[in-house]
């Protein structure tokens, strides 16, 4: 009796022993589906006994033999989908979330997988989007004595037509040899940024460069409203005299509300959310190199927008001007 007893107990404290060491790794499998519970059961049948795993794990031990004999057929039927949405991740700069990948699938593989599914396909393969860090709205400074325009946006930033309406804005960049600041030229049509411009101070020349390049590429007819915040560049003789020469009509938020010009506050939250944030630059020339990537690569011709109904700008462009040309 005394025999048994103490072989019982031993049994017992290596179960509780097993049990604890099984609730540090196994808990967040419970939420995952029966495939993915099968495929961790597996995975560590080293560490600990199946019928402990398959208890705690809510799963019948017939049913996990029966996956072993069907020669895990669930995974190796999802291993191309799962390959596929590992390989649009990478190219989403790691940025995509199960809407996006969904919107990819369908677009461009004529693939339509539910969201639930790629959530867990997500989990499966440890895929996880960029953390987004609270983005912090600058304005540039309105404490100057240039004449004010009026707004003529008033937070309506639909456009029918490309070369209709722009919105433009500043931001800084921080490299480990100095800061740096950008201006943004974006067309509210297909939210296209058409211009921008870099520089190690926030002088006129700035923005008069980014509208510059805008013009140049983009050719707008006279009319085109441009609307900025009051900063004293936007509000400058200078670059008055430029709109000015181009027939372009100014435009300008309220003072200190972000609201007023959303679209490229959007522009600039997803900059540093998904590229700036993440990056340490050693130099202002690899910021330079890294912007210029993201902006006409990234940005404007593969990164899907909500507003284009997930098409990137330049593929909504081609494609709107494809069916006025067949019109």
């Amino acid at each position: 009796m005394f025999g048994r007893g103490t072989k019982k107990s031993k049994k017992r404290a290596c179960n509780s022993k097993a049990r604890k060491g099984y609730s540090k790794k196994g808990n967040s499998v419970l939420c995952k589906r029966n495939y993915i519970r099968y495929a961790w059961i597996k995975k560590n049948l080293n560490s600990f006994p199946i019928n402990l795993m398959c208890k705690v794990l809510k799963v019948s031990r017939s049913c996990y033999y029966n996956w072993i004999l069907r020669g895990c057929k669930t995974i190796k039927v999802d291993e191309k989908l799962n390959t596929l949405v590992k390989e649009i991740f990478i190219q989403s700069r790691q940025t995509y979330g199960t809407r996006r990948l969904k919107v990819t699938l369908a677009q461009k593989y004529g693939l339509i997988v539910s969201r639930v599914k790629l959530s867990n396909i997500m989990k499966f393969l440890n895929l996880r989007t960029k953390m987004k860090r609270r983005f912090k709205v600058t304005t540039t400074n309105s404490n100057h004595n240039f004449t004010i325009a009026p707004n003529r946006i008033n937070r309506d930033f639909y456009s029918s037509n490309p070369n209709n309406k722009y919105v433009g804005d500043i931001t800084y960049i921080k490299t480990q040899q100095g800061t740096l600041y950008l201006a943004i030229v974006i067309d509210l049509y297909s939210r296209k940024v058409v211009g921008w411009s870099i520089d190690e101070n926030m002088k006129t020349s700035l923005v008069n460069d980014a509208l510059m390049m805008a013009i140049k590429r983009r050719n707008p007819s006279k009319g085109l409203i441009w609307h900025t915040d009051r900063g004293s560049q936007y509000a400058s003789d200078s670059h008055k005299n430029l709109l000015k020469k181009y027939g372009i009509i100014q435009s300008m938020s309220r003072k200190g509300d972000c609201w007023d010009n959303a679209v490229s506050e959007s522009f600039f939250h997803s900059l540093k959310t998904e590229l700036v944030y993440h990056q340490s630059f050693k130099s202002k020339a690899q910021a330079n190199e890294m912007i210029f990537e993201y902006i006409e690569i990234f940005y404007n011709r593969q990164r899907l927008h909500s507003y284009n109904n997930y098409m990137s700008p330049v593929e909504f462009e081609e494609k709107m001007l494809r069916l006025e040309m067949a019109a």
